[in-house]
């Protein structure tokens, strides 16, 4: 029997980061004062709370996000009004380093760097980043480690999110030493990079399966890119949040999911 998802997930992302789209919203009562409850009540909606995207993964729904792409501030800023996302992704993995972004370097380009860079971009507002090109269990304890005390799930009610990404040989013979490691949030199967080191689409697709498995099993929300063609199949699989890299992918995702 697998292993069931985790519902607890709760982070909070800054609105600067356009990272996440809530379409929700919140409706409080009229502040009476030097009332006791209303003060209560006051005090608790400061407390983070939970995206849409979280709260979909954690329903066993699906999430869905779009690459940025380049762009300005002012689009960036359009892109995130869009009803139709739950996240936009941005990754600046192959540039130079900004902490506004998801993606980091990798872990594997030096531990001291990395943990910097997750320092300086917590320390900016992000509160989801995603470590790419994970090898190892001690990868994801670094990752683990480097996200502090407020991050999900070692802290259950935490306001920090992180995603592992396994894109090489290495980290899909190793997945479930990754994925069973300790305060894993959600772990991505990474495609593109995934074709540099496999020598057909079948090897491509077996190590994707073999990720989303051992997901599955150890009860860890899987992520994965795609497209109008695939996107609604990658669902009946079980991936969680899908990356799309246009509007078409959106929307076969969103009509796949009933939404």
């Amino acid at each position: 029997m697998l292993a069931q998802p985790r519902t607890s997930l709760l982070f909070t992302v800054t609105t600067a980061l356009i990272a996440s789209v809530t379409v929700a919203t919140a409706c409080s009562a009229p502040e009476q004062a030097d009332d006791p409850a209303s003060e209560a009540m006051e005090a608790a909606s400061d407390a983070p709370s939970p995206p849409a995207v979280v709260e979909l993964i954690a329903d066993r729904q699906v999430a869905f996000a779009i690459f940025s792409g380049a762009t300005t501030r002012e689009e960036g800023a359009l892109m995130g009004q869009s009803e139709e996302l739950d996240l936009v992704f941005y990754s600046l993995e192959s540039g130079p380093f900004d902490p506004l972004i998801f993606r980091i370097p990798p872990i594997g380009d030096g531990v001291e760097a990395a943990e910097a860079h997750v320092a300086q971009a917590l320390d900016a507002g992000v509160a989801a980043i995603f470590f790419p090109h994970v090898e190892s269990a001690d990868d994801a304890a670094i990752a683990v480690a480097a996200m502090g005390d407020d991050h999900w799930p070692g802290n259950p009610s935490g306001s920090l999110f992180s995603m592992l990404i396994i894109e090489s040989r290495t980290g899909v013979d190793r997945v479930d030493e990754i994925v069973g490691t300790d305060g894993v949030s959600t772990v991505f199967a990474g495609p593109d990079d995934l074709r540099q080191s496999y020598g057909s689409e079948d090897d491509v697709e077996a190590a994707i399966q073999q990720v989303l498995s051992a997901c599955q099993r150890h009860g860890v929300p899987c992520g994965i890119t795609a497209g109008a063609d695939d996107i609604a199949e990658r669902m009946e699989q079980g991936f969680q949040l899908l990356i799309v890299s246009d509007s078409a992918g959106l929307a076969a995702g969103r009509a796949a999911a009933g939404r």
